[in-house]
């Protein structure tokens, strides 16, 4: 519909997506002018019901925003007391010393969180401040001036018809236009993809990269808890087929995270990264964890890995792109709440610095330069050639060569090997069927393992079921055409919530199904796909998944 026929609202600044990176810039915004309006739209039904993370938390950027955390009640309740490396074997594991690990992959001072509880403190805070925040708000569409800058968003549009079409409770939405626009919706948001592409703000970085972080919390049985306790894992059940590994972290009331991250640069198209989780949880070690407890919660989602060399241009006319929009995680670290935190504090101090000086629908370039030479590029540099090495060398040989990189760059500031660059997006790495050997996987137990639609029930996940699916088919007959005789119909695998299938009935061509209800939002469909033939976009707003303290 056009937008002179919604209503609007003016702010000075609008944040999309209510994650650690948008609620920081919300909370400076308002530290700095408490008279400065500011909004923030969330797409899940509360705050923190999207958000899924390890998580383990540097504080050093909270400590900047809020000094005081600790009297104001922060859920930071479980500080890292022992880091534990492992590498697998089937039926055994070898522990590295901790002597080996570079400084940075120390977690003393960290602390094991629950991320969503995290944001959903600090919405408190930000609230406190005069902060407004609206959960259950999709922003479906930018909004540009005549200029072509980004002047706002469309929000809350609610009751379309499954052919796109108003319902009979059709809501339209609103225009909330801001003299700037943050983009803070995680790893590749819809919006962040549009302007990125609308602006060519990739012209000069590298390609992007991601993995696949798939997560349960578990309840264990008391006499195996270990409170603070961090275990990282890497071999056994990937091997040779795909990077990746796992990360046990122990929490309070006898709570574990249980996680599990495939790197989407893989070729085997059989490969199925949620099977290779609940393969993983039957390994001795992990297994003897879990004997006698029980799985709470499900989760997954796609995580940036491109690190420094695959920033885009972060700011755009009229905003910026924040946290995981911008792709901020330190892969060898697995972190990256503390730099979300800090793009959200400097993208703030830009935005107020140039509304102070009556400008407005502009580039903050002096966010996009706080973030390269600042705490965030101060982090990212000195390890950005681990993950392509991994990537070219393998566990053992690009870890060796990442570590010896990595130590040099974090000692001296000097990485040996300059800066490595990529290769091919995690789509192109897809390779044909025909090269590669399906895989056997172990049907789920139901004690330890579990298949995909009886996990996602613990994701808590719903859609309503009469409105357009939000994923988009560029080509609707690829899938059958190209990508199940060609790559064996890799959707049907790659995507952790089964959202994807190919269903063959007698006498009949084989059809493509997209079962939305089921989706998680991690956006692996729309990173891996080998035709890049999946765009994801928003639901209505308070659709997809509930978490309760992931």
């Amino acid at each position: 519909m056009s937008h002179s026929d919604r209503e609007e609202m003016e702010f000075d600044v609008v944040i999309v997506g209510a994650g650690p990176s948008g609620l920081s810039a919300a909370i400076r915004l308002k530290q700095l002018d408490p008279e400065l309006s500011v909004v923030v739209l969330e797409k899940g039904s509360e705050v923190g019901a999207h958000i899924v993370s390890g998580a383990i938390l540097d504080p050093s950027a909270l400590n900047a925003l809020i000094p005081d955390w600790r009297a104001k009640g922060a859920p930071l309740n479980t500080p890292v007391l022992r880091d534990e490396f492992f590498v697998l074997g089937e039926g055994g594991s070898i522990r590295l010393p901790n002597l080996m690990m570079p400084p940075l992959m120390d977690n003393h001072g960290c602390y094991i969180v629950s991320l969503g509880n995290v944001c959903r403190w600090m919405a408190g805070q930000a609230e406190e401040l005069g902060v407004e925040i609206f959960p259950g708000m999709s922003v479906s569409e930018l909004v540009y001036d005549a200029a072509g800058a980004v002047s706002g968003v469309v929000a809350g549009e609610f009751g379309k018809q499954a052919d796109g079409t108003p319902g009979p409770a059709y809501e339209p939405g609103m225009i909330l236009r801001g003299k700037y626009v943050f983009i803070s919706e995680g790893v590749r948001g819809s919006l962040a993809k549009e302007l990125i592409a609308k602006y060519s703000l990739d012209a000069d970085c590298d390609v992007p990269k991601f993995g696949l972080g798939m997560k349960e919390l578990w309840e264990v049985a008391p006499d195996k808890h270990r409170e603070g306790t961090v275990t990282h894992t890497m071999g056994w059940p990937l091997g040779s087929n795909a990077g990746g590994g796992s990360f046990i972290y122990h929490l309070e009331n006898n709570q574990v995270v249980v996680g599990f991250v495939v790197h989407l640069n893989y070729a085997n198209p059989y490969l199925f990264p949620y099977m290779e989780f609940q393969r993983f949880k039957h390994h001795p070690m992990v297994a003897e964890l879990l004997k006698g407890g029980k799985r709470v919660a499900y989760g997954a989602r796609a995580i940036t890995e491109g690190g420094f060399q695959s920033i885009p241009k972060t700011v755009f006319p009229g905003g910026a792109l924040l946290g995981c929009s911008a792709g901020l995680i330190n892969v060898p670290r697995i972190k990256g709440i503390h730099n979300a935190m800090w793009s959200g504090k400097a993208a703030a101090e830009a935005a107020h610095s140039a509304l102070q000086d009556g400008r407005a629908g502009d580039e903050l370039a002096g966010y996009d330069a706080e973030l390269r030479t600042g705490p965030v590029g101060k982090d990212l540099k000195p390890v950005r050639n681990v993950k392509p090495l991994w990537s070219k060398f393998g566990m053992v040989g690009g870890l060796a060569l990442g570590g010896i990189d990595m130590w040099l760059g974090s000692m001296t500031g000097w990485n040996p090997f300059g800066t490595l660059p990529h290769g091919k997006t995690d789509a192109d790495a897809t390779g044909e069927a025909s090269k590669f050997t399906p895989i056997a996987y172990p049907k789920p137990d139901g004690v330890l393992s579990f298949d995909r639609l009886t996990n996602v029930s613990f994701s808590f996940t719903n859609h309503e079921e009469s409105q357009p699916c939000h994923l988009h088919l560029a080509d609707p007959d690829l899938p059958v055409r190209v990508n199940l005789p060609k790559y064996a119909g890799p959707s049907a695998r790659y995507c952790p919530a089964g959202v994807y299938e190919f269903v063959e009935e007698a006498g009949q061509a084989p059809r493509f199904v997209i079962n939305f209800q089921n989706c998680v939002h991690c956006k692996t469909c729309d990173i891996k796909d080998p035709g890049k033939n999946i765009t994801w976009t928003v639901p209505q707003g308070g659709d997809g998944p509930n978490y309760p303290n992931m």
